[in-house]
């Protein structure tokens, strides 16, 4: 199983194991992941999955789609590497993946 490092927002490191075709959010949630809320449940319909996603692993991930950056623009703090975890399915080409959980 692929591993997903998070840095959360207290700076505590939590690496855990995803399954393969599930979202980050899922694997954050499933594994008590702290600053992930995931109010709308991964519908794309919310922001309180936003993160940050390693600059070595921008190019693994598929493009964001029209949605995704619709509802980025409700996060705080968005930077080039923003991203909302439920919509990044793991692979195994994301094994590794280094996530950063912003302070709001």
């Amino acid at each position: 199983m692929p591993k997903i490092t998070f840095i959360q927002a207290n700076g505590e490191t939590k690496i855990i194991d995803a399954e393969v075709g599930k979202s980050v959010m899922e694997a954050a949630v499933r594994n008590g992941v702290s600053g992930i809320p995931a109010d709308c449940g991964g519908a794309c319909s919310c922001a309180t999955c936003h993160c940050y996603i390693n600059d070595a692993f921008l190019g693994r991930l598929n493009p964001a789609s029209a949605d995704e950056l619709d509802m980025l623009e409700f996060a705080d703090n968005v930077q080039p590497n923003s991203r909302l975890t439920c919509q990044i399915k793991m692979q195994d080409q994301l094994d590794g993946l280094v996530v950063t959980i912003p302070n709001t």
